[in-house]
């Protein structure tokens, strides 16, 4: 099992849905529609030394900068890691 360390929070990022269009439009395959800037995730595991460590459990709900998200593959496993500094809020 991966733990994060160095006030990393190891996160579960939603799915994303494929956008469905109803109007019968066709888009080519190279758009893209675009992202809001941060994001809502849902927390592992995090690092011992997270300063508001008393206040995550295991689902919280953060609000993130989408931007920051680190993926890490280690032997074919993604992990999405987020550093403290980028949780703007926990819901």
């Amino acid at each position: 099992m991966f733990s994060p360390v160095n006030r990393y929070i190891l996160v579960d990022i939603p799915q994303k849905q494929e956008p469905e269009t109803s109007s019968g439009i066709v888009l080519p395959e190279s758009f893209k529609p675009t992202e809001e800037k941060h994001m809502v995730v849902s927390v592992i595991s995090w690092a011992t030394d997270v300063k508001f460590e008393n206040v995550l459990n295991i689902n919280s709900k953060l609000v993130i900068d989408r931007s920051m998200i680190e993926e890490v593959d280690i032997k074919g496993k993604k992990y999405s890691l987020i550093l403290e500094n980028y949780v703007l809020g926990i819901i």
